[in-house]
């Protein structure tokens, strides 16, 4: 008995701290804003093919870190960043639909149409553990473009 309960302990403490390193890897609402912001100001300086090269750079620093990463679309859904996936560049994903039936782009669209900047939330793949996670992404629109830049966090025990 006594060995089962040692044995019961060592499992939680190694699942406590799994659960703990996971949540270390994930990204803050801040850090995603923060991120939006200074791509921003990439593009500003860089300009537009270039900062949009370098979001789709798998890899590349500062636009990657642990789960966050940016997309850019312009408003009739046509991907012009990804740093998840550089392969979606120049595909339109306007009717894109999430897990949960949520029309992704049109929604970050009309978000940022309307409003300019905000928060939309939906459920995800986790691109590390690929499990269906709540996600929220911030979305800014760039000035100048008719297009939006954004960069999401997987809300753990959401």
């Amino acid at each position: 008995m006594k060995i089962f309960r040692n044995i019961l302990i060592a499992g939680l403490v190694a699942l406590t701290a799994n659960t703990a390193a996971i949540a270390e890897e994930k990204a803050s609402r801040e850090e995603a804003k923060a991120l939006v912001d200074k791509a921003l100001a990439h593009i500003k300086s860089a300009g537009p093919d270039a900062a949009f090269t370098d979001f789709s750079t798998p890899g590349s620093k500062p636009w990657h870190d642990r789960d966050l990463y940016l997309f850019a679309y312009d408003f009739t859904g046509k991907n012009i960043a990804h740093g998840a996936n550089p392969k979606l560049r120049n595909t339109n994903l306007i009717d894109l639909k999430t897990a949960d039936g949520k029309m992704l782009i049109r929604d970050m669209v009309e978000m940022t149409r309307s409003k300019g900047e905000g928060w939309i939330d939906y459920d995800w793949p986790h691109p590390q553990t690929k499990a269906l996670e709540k996600k929220s992404a911030y979305v800014k629109r760039i000035p100048g473009m008719d297009a939006f830049i954004g960069s999401g966090i997987y809300n753990l025990g959401k």
